[in-house]
């Protein structure tokens, strides 16, 4: 568990506080104290009939994030002191179905919030991560992944250079209901 503090955000907080970044970021790097609680927090979503599907490896090391960045094209996050790629196994749970999209999913919104709890900025970084280019596969060799995990998505993790603007948003009432859909 998680210890209260004052200093800490309410999950309410962090939802509305929560802004995509893809850069630039500034060079000061992430402790893996707070690496480990950010993937902590991505393993603790819950997962379709508990199959776990979804996998993590942070990446804090210069020469390796190089690497990594040399095939991510459009570059995107290249200045980002860290990062957390999320892996997946198509495991078919229930009724001969993968909830696989769904466990990475809230591991990744898990994480993107408590990237904010603690102070980061970050992305989902997963369209050209698993389109045509499988840039996701030649990510996953550079980091010696087997093949019965797939690569899909890396949150870039590291301290804003300026706050991320955020996104305009229709009005609740255009998206959100009671009881019925609007006639």
């Amino acid at each position: 568990m998680f210890k209260e503090s004052e200093d800490l955000m309410n999950v309410i907080e962090a939802i509305m506080n929560r802004h995509s970044c893809r850069g630039p970021f500034r060079p000061d790097p992430v402790p893996r104290d707070d690496l480990i609680t950010i993937m902590k927090a991505g393993l603790a979503a819950p997962s379709g009939c508990n199959k776990q599907t979804t996998s993590l490896i942070a990446v804090d090391d210069h020469e390796v994030l190089k690497k990594l960045h040399s095939v991510i094209t459009p570059p995107v996050g290249e200045t980002a002191p860290a990062m957390i790629c999320v892996l997946t196994q198509r495991i078919n749970a229930y009724r001969d179905k993968c909830f696989a999209v769904q466990d990475y999913s809230a591991a990744i919104e898990n994480m993107l919030l408590a990237a904010v709890e603690l102070g980061y900025s970050s992305c989902w970084i997963e369209g050209h991560i698993t389109d045509d280019d499988r840039i996701g596969e030649q990510m996953a060799k550079i980091l010696a992944i087997p093949e019965n995990y797939e690569l899909v998505c890396f949150l870039p993790i590291g301290i804003a250079e300026k706050a991320p603007l955020p996104p305009k948003k229709k009005a609740f009432e255009e998206r959100a209901w009671f009881n019925f859909f609007p006639e």
